[in-house]
């Protein structure tokens, strides 16, 4: 008797043997577990795709935290000059009406308004 392997076998005939059966059983189960295995390697593509804009994400919080922690750092500095030149202020005289808003010598005002908007307003 010559031994043919499963592959060889007829499926017609396989069909009708209860062993059939069950082995396309756990055929159909191992296709199940690709479709599943499938899905979880597209959801973790999809996953790893998130966590590297979330990582790009927080790069740039990172740098605008250090952008902002040197500007607070400045403001020390900016504060401490401006204490130094309030102290060193003439103080008025008795009797003479102390102006608000103004400033010592060594300050500079600024305009916040483009110089076209302050002609024929009369400022100056």
């Amino acid at each position: 008797m010559s031994h043919r392997p499963s592959s060889m076998y007829n499926t017609s005939h396989l069909s009708s043997n209860p062993q059939s059966s069950a082995l396309q059983s756990r055929i159909n189960q191992k296709r199940a577990e690709l479709e599943n295995l499938k899905q979880l390697r597209d959801l973790s593509a999809q996953l790893a795709s998130q966590m590297s804009t979330l990582e790009e994400k927080l790069a740039t919080l990172r740098d605008g935290t250090q952008a902002v922690a040197e500007v607070l750092r400045n403001w020390s500095g900016v504060l401490g000059v401006l204490g130094m030149v309030g102290q060193k202020l003439p103080k008025p005289k008795e009797g003479e009406p102390e102006e608000e808003g103004q400033l010592p010598p060594t300050l500079v005002r600024i305009p916040v308004q483009p110089s076209g908007e302050n002609e024929g307003k009369g400022t100056g």
